[in-house]
């Protein structure tokens, strides 16, 4: 038979066990619920430097379209149109400029990605009314301005690309178990909108020349 000495040992053993058992489970809950929260602060900032990229490679575009406007404006006179449209589209590009929180505005963000593929459209328009000017075609210093700008917009490709990736990192980490519950109840961080593609934004304006 037991003694009362016995079953009182066997009593604050079992609760040793548990109390270890509950300690056990909330570090190990701590420990997961500060990996993810670091892990998705993490892909939030990989989110907002991959959009940076997006617009220092637009802000380059921007900066190389006066030298060609007025290259142009000195040697296609009849293309005042299309000059017009090129610094009508850049000058709205420029008003968005400076303003913050664009990434985590989705309104913002629909209107930045609209007036840039407006500025792509026009520029496209522009580089194609220039196959009519061989005398223009042939300048080196203006050849060397379009390979700056075909080279601008395949970095824009590349950067579109980039924060896209970023932003689906992020968002699977926000939407995906354990990550899902520590944003709810911590960060309350919302989904991130990728860089949508609509009709021939996907394309670069083509600068090819023949002769």
């Amino acid at each position: 038979m037991m003694s009362s000495h016995g079953a009182g040992k066997g009593v604050l053993t079992g609760r040793s066990v548990v109390y270890g058992a509950v300690v056990f489970t909330c570090v190990a809950v701590s420990i997961m619920v500060v990996g993810r929260y670091n892990a998705i602060q993490a892909k939030d900032e990989a989110v907002i430097a991959s959009w940076a990229d997006v617009e220092a490679t637009y802000q380059r575009r921007a900066d190389l379209i006066p030298n060609l406007v007025q290259a142009v404006k000195g040697s296609a006179l009849h293309e005042n149109e299309t000059l017009k449209a090129v610094t009508e589209a850049r000058a709205r590009v420029g008003q968005l400029e400076g303003e913050g929180g664009i990434v985590h505005n989705l309104s913002k963000l629909e209107e930045y990605q609209a007036v840039q593929n407006g500025l792509g459209s026009a520029l496209s328009r522009l580089l194609l009314v220039v196959e009519s000017y061989p005398d223009l075609k042939a300048n080196s210093s203006f050849r060397d301005l379009l390979h700056q700008i075909e080279g601008t917009e395949n970095r824009i490709n590349v950067a579109r690309k980039r924060y896209n990736d970023a932003t689906m990192g992020f968002n699977t980490q926000i939407r995906t178990f354990p990550g899902n519950l520590v944003n709810n109840v911590f960060l309350k961080l919302p989904r991130r909108e990728p860089f949508q593609t609509t009709q021939g934004s996907a394309n670069a304006p083509v600068v090819t020349f023949s002769g």
